[in-house]
């Protein structure tokens, strides 16, 4: 199980994505674009993802 977190990353925002990798990305990517104009790759997300579990 995957989850991401806005404010994690600097948002002060109260999103939420939990689930499979690729739909965590996915509904992530999609939240950051359309709330905060910020239209991260899915290698960026991947690496999010990936410093947060410290590998």
């Amino acid at each position: 199980m995957t989850k991401l977190k806005c404010n994690d990353y600097g948002f002060e925002c109260d999103f939420v994505s939990e689930g499979e990798t690729e739909s965590v990305i996915d509904e992530f990517r999609k939240h950051t674009d359309e709330e905060h104009g910020i239209d991260y790759s899915k290698e960026a997300v991947m690496q999010f993802l990936l410093r947060k579990q410290g590998i």
